[in-house]
């Protein structure tokens, strides 16, 4: 199957970095390589594009489909250790960092890969296919209250306690090993009249996709760490799918710019606040009606900029 990932806001970010043709940029979730094209065009023969991806598949059908640019380094890696990679390749600060946080279109079709609902596979959902820790493990050896708790946390979902003791209960009998077997368990746990809003399993293979990929808990430390690689007016581009994503994203964002917290009454600080830079949209960039309609993945989709001082 081709590596296909149809960007999300792609206008939208090119716009947001404002690229400079000599400058260094980082596309930290490579995917498909549909942002990266856009900004290796934009560059010159001086400017660079470090590509980083976890999933090896993506690394691959990159090179590939962006083969004609002399200028990009690939990079098998997690945009987490940014700072590491960077330092790794002798580079101190750069213009631009894009981060879109989505699973590719190619991740959620490809049922191999165990990401998908709408059929069969091994439980997996690993982003990255050197790391130990799958979808199986999840399932299969979490506590209940863990369980519950991913579930409620990532997921969003009403039934997660009906859902997990019914996930316990088959386990004992025999360890879930399938998509399908999941489904045929979250289906069985949620009342059919509350199943008509999208399908029953979504909410939880989200949930349990988030852990796997540990997709929530480094991201603020993740944008705090991009924004201090990035150079004077350089620009940090994020998309996020998900509230508690786009929720870390803004709190990092907020406190680099600077919160100063004297009284309204002094005539100036004394509280030693400090700004990195400022938020340029204060409000979430989202994706167009016409957007939406070509690419039901944008629906969720939220755009956060900041500019470095």
């Amino acid at each position: 199957m081709k590596f296909e990932h149809k960007p999300v806001l792609l206008k939208e970010c090119i716009e947001g970095l404002q690229i400079r043709p000599d400058g260094i940029y980082v596309d930290g979730t490579l995917g498909g390589g549909g942002h990266s094209r856009e900004i290796a065009k934009k560059l010159s023969a001086q400017g660079r594009l470090i590509a980083i991806d976890r999933d090896t598949e993506a690394l691959e059908a990159a090179k590939e489909n962006l083969k004609e640019f002399s200028n990009i380094t690939y990079i098998h890696g997690n945009h987490d250790d940014l700072k590491n990679i960077l330092e790794e390749l002798a580079i101190d600060k750069v213009d631009g960092i894009l981060l879109d946080l989505g699973v590719s279109s190619y991740q959620l079709d490809e049922r191999a890969r165990g990401f998908s609902y709408m059929g069969e596979a091994k439980l997996d959902m690993r982003m990255d296919q050197t790391q130990d820790l799958t979808a199986y493990d999840v399932v299969n050896s979490y506590s209940e209250e863990k369980l519950i708790h991913i579930l409620q946390e990532y997921g969003e979902e009403k039934f997660a306690r009906q859902i997990v003791r019914n996930i316990i209960k088959e386990r004992k009998q025999k360890p879930i090993e399938t998509t399908m077997q999941l489904v045929s368990i979250i289906e069985n746990s949620i009342p059919k009249a509350k199943q008509k809003e999208g399908h029953p399993a979504k909410r939880t293979f989200q949930a349990i996709r988030i852990e796997v990929n540990n997709e929530i808990e480094p991201l603020f430390e993740t944008v705090k760490q991009s924004i201090e690689c990035l150079k004077s007016k350089g620009r940090l581009c994020v998309i996020t799918f998900h509230s508690l994503e786009d929720r870390s994203v803004k709190k990092a964002m907020v406190q680099a710019e600077g919160v100063c917290t004297c009284p309204k009454d002094l005539p100036y600080c004394v509280c030693g606040c400090k700004s990195e830079g400022k938020m340029i949209n204060k409000k979430p960039i989202e994706a167009g009606l016409e957007e939406q309609k070509e690419n039901t993945r944008s629906k969720s989709a939220k755009l956060r900029i900041f500019e470095k001082q």
